[in-house]
């Protein structure tokens, strides 16, 4: 047993180049004392555990790195089972009941406030927080990619200001973001458990833990201050991830097809729904339970049209 505060969870596979970038940048966060990493090596044929000992050995004491590797069977050899053993090594590596998970992936870089504004918003009263995503400025996109990306921005305000209006939450006020993924999530060990921890599936995984953490109760925010950069790579490690998003967005980009997202007239009626269930019996946690469960959006609104 420890009483270390938080642990940064990192899945990796084939993330040489990566990892040291990562590394490097949790290296110069603004929190004093180590910064423990627990990384999951999966099915890499690279060097990423090289990589690892050379960032270690550059770094000494301020990175408290605990590395695993495992050559999971093709049917676990995905993001669930990988994000699942980093976050479990993390958890035997805090305090057990104050401590704070915080999930990452490699291709991440995240700003030298990244923990601390994590670890302020849990203080402020957040069981659960997410971190805005920011295309990393040093993989800059192509002119239309960036056109496209303040778009999706723009759109993803405005439906932030729906919510906002409609369904607002005492603990996650405006001004927010809308991102909880698992490249920037931090939350309380408790929770985690009572969630049932990351769940072994091979795509989602991340979205599905908030979903348990806040049936089961915990409070989720979306403070402005978290964020991070991710890579703006189109090739990557995990099914269903940032780089398969990234990759379908460019086809569609240089196809001259449009984008398709759902009405804001669905997200009103969405907003409406949320605050009429949570009104009724199991409040929050039962908007958590059965928002799933509900008849998804369509996707019938050209990207950039007007309120």
């Amino acid at each position: 047993m420890t009483d270390a505060r938080f642990c940064v969870c990192v899945p990796a596979r084939d993330e040489a180049d990566r990892l040291p970038i990562l590394l490097d940048a949790l290296a110069r966060q603004d929190v004093d004392g180590p910064i423990r990493v627990s990384i999951l090596i999966n099915n890499t044929v690279d060097d990423s555990v090289a990589a690892v000992a050379r960032a270690q050995a550059a770094w000494g004491e301020r990175l408290h790195l605990a590395v695993a590797c495992h050559d999971l069977p093709p049917e676990r050899a995905h993001a669930g089972t990988a994000r699942r053993l980093a976050m479990e090594a993390g958890l035997a590596r805090i305090d057990p009941d104050r401590g704070v998970l915080i999930s990452t992936d490699a291709d991440t870089r995240p700003p030298s406030d990244w923990i601390s504004a994590m670890l302020r918003a849990i203080d402020a009263g957040l069981d659960i927080v997410g971190g805005r995503i920011v295309v990393d400025d040093a993989e800059p996109l192509a002119a239309d990619m960036d056109a496209m990306q303040v778009k999706l921005d723009r759109y993803w305000a405005c439906v932030r200001a729906i919510e906002d209006d409609i369904d607002p939450c005492r603990w996650d006020p405006a001004p927010r973001h809308g991102d909880h993924t698992g490249a920037s999530l931090a939350i309380l060990a408790p929770l985690y458990r009572a969630a049932g921890g990351v769940p072994a599936i091979p795509a989602g995984e991340d979205r599905a833990l908030v979903e348990a953490a806040v049936a089961a109760g915990g409070r989720l925010g979306h403070p402005m201050s978290v964020w991070t950069r991710v890579s703006a790579r189109t090739i990557g490690r995990a099914t269903g991830g940032m780089a398969d998003h990234m990759q379908a967005l460019s086809d569609r980009v240089a196809r001259g097809e449009p984008t398709l997202l759902p009405s804001f007239d669905q997200w009103r009626a969405r907003a409406a729904w949320r605050r009429m269930r949570r009104d009724q019996p199991g409040g929050d946690s039962g908007v958590a339970r059965d928002e799933p469960l509900l008849p998804p959006m369509r996707c019938d609104m050209p990207l950039g049209l007007d309120r």
